[in-house]
């Protein structure tokens, strides 16, 4: 009966104990979540919806051209993106290092000798060729478990990236909605300063004429004053804008190409959230803290593992090969050895190292599975955050309108009685002046309510689509 090469054996053996590897199997633990995200009317929860706002990939949310070229350049050329990439390739290369440990390791030597020696000047050559291996059998899963856990830091790699591609977009797509803001409210001054330069020039003219007095060009020009203090503030928070949007897009601090107006900007019909269980599944940094709670659970199998026996197989052969000028022919084998043998190491006495790498590895495990259930309760904050936000500045902006147009009505009416003599010019003053606050207010709702969109967005798992 032919007998089977000693290494072959022993990789069979070990192949009929794969399955005995100690230390717990991942299950994914029962986390209960809320039936439906919380409303703010009445206290209610918003009805559950198959079907995600965050389903939509970033350039379907995202309609504006412009926008989407500066986040296309912001996924090419971000350092934070760019780091995040190369950790999967350092994560990628640690899981081939840890897994090379399930195979044989062998390491081939060779040497060479040559020269003269003995009276007759004796020429000679030889060569020696050695090959050494070495096999640990994984009777009991630790190298199984430590593959285990740096397969599932590659994946948490990889959903830290996503992570990082959803924070970069919904920041682009935030930054430039503030930035449209900030630019809306420029014209808005800009437009209130030539305004209000025709009021004063028109009272001037009055007072020619001797039907208005000093007093009332004197009070236009503090509108006017007021709207040119405004400019220089609003065109510093734009420069700065426009820096940090440059350097998401990994740029150094320039100007910002803009698209539609902020007025021109499309807001959805409406936003379903989706059903909150998907939610654990779209959310990447969820699926990342799940990963690393994969790995700790692993990592309690490497450790139990140290207290058992540690089996490795060693072998080598080789040989010499020389040749003398004192003996004619071609080079001939002189020396061929082989061998090969076992060896166990059990540990006795660790002054408690063993156990304390163990605990050391449950608590570690523990502190991942509060980490996970920590997200996921984060998750759904932000959701309701989210739709509470998204909700109640849309009624702020439509309020905001309503405010506008009625003290635009106040303001023309004013300037009736005023010219008709009916009322002093203070009247049209306080109109102006409310006017103009009011206009920028509503500015500033509108850009506050796309950015709580671009927030939703987010909170739902949404923009990491590539």
């Amino acid at each position: 009966m032919r007998r089977l090469p000693p290494f072959t054996f022993a990789i069979m053996v070990s192949s009929l104990f794969a399955g005995c590897a100690v230390g717990p199997n991942y299950h994914r633990p029962a986390v209960p979540t809320p039936a439906a995200y919380r409303d703010l009317n009445d206290n209610s929860q918003v009805p559950a919806q198959t079907a995600s706002y965050a389903d939509l990939p970033w350039w379907q949310v995202f309609q504006d051209p412009q926008l989407q070229e500066l986040i296309r350049t912001a996924l090419k050329q971000n350092y934070d993106l760019l780091l995040a990439t190369e950790r999967i390739n350092a994560a990628r290369a640690q899981v081939t290092v840890t897994r090379s440990s399930l195979f044989p390791q062998v390491q081939g030597d060779g040497t060479f000798q040559g020269g003269k020696e003995g009276t007759f000047q004796t020429k000679f050559n030889f060569l020696g060729l050695t090959a050494d291996a070495a096999f640990q059998l994984d009777l009991f899963g630790k190298l199984r478990r430590a593959t285990q856990a740096a397969r599932a830091q590659l994946l948490a790699t990889q959903d830290a990236q996503q992570t990082v591609i959803l924070t970069l977009v919904s920041d682009v797509a935030s930054d430039y909605f503030a930035l449209l803001q900030l630019d809306l409210q420029l014209q808005i001054t800009h437009d209130t300063i030539v305004t209000q330069q025709d009021s004063v020039k028109l009272n001037n003219l009055r007072v020619q004429h001797g039907v208005a007095t000093k007093l009332d060009v004197l009070q236009a020009q503090q509108v006017l004053d007021s709207a040119n203090a405004t400019v220089p503030d609003l065109e510093r928070q734009i420069a700065q804008e426009e820096n940090a949007i440059s350097i998401l897009l990994g740029n150094y601090p320039q100007a910002v190409p803009r698209g539609r107006p902020l007025v021109e900007q499309l807001l959805p019909p409406e936003v379903p959230p989706g059903l909150p269980s998907s939610l654990l599944e779209r959310r990447p940094d969820i699926r990342e803290a799940e990963q690393i709670l994969v790995a700790a659970n692993a990592e309690i199998g490497v450790a139990k593992a140290q207290f058992f026996p540690q089996i490795s197989l060693t072998g080598s052969g080789g040989g010499a090969f020389g040749r003398s000028s004192a003996f004619s022919g071609l080079m001939s084998s002189q020396v061929g050895i082989w061998s090969y043998g076992a060896q166990v190491s059990q540990p006795i006495f660790t002054g408690g190292a063993l156990r304390g790498n163990l605990r050391l590895a449950e608590s570690q495990h523990q502190q991942a599975l509060i980490a996970y259930r920590q997200a996921i309760q984060q998750a759904f904050g932000d959701v309701s955050d989210g739709l509470i936000a998204y909700q109640k500045f849309h009624q702020v902006r439509v309020r905001e309108e309503d405010s506008v147009a009625d003290l635009q009505e106040s303001v023309r009416l004013s300037n009736m009685r005023y010219k008709g003599g009916t009322t002093t010019y203070l009247e049209v003053l306080d109109g102006q002046r409310s006017l103009f606050t009011e206009e920028l207010t509503l500015a500033q709702a509108r850009g506050t309510e796309y950015q709580s969109l671009v927030q939703l967005y987010r909170a739902l798992g949404g923009g990491w689509q590539q």
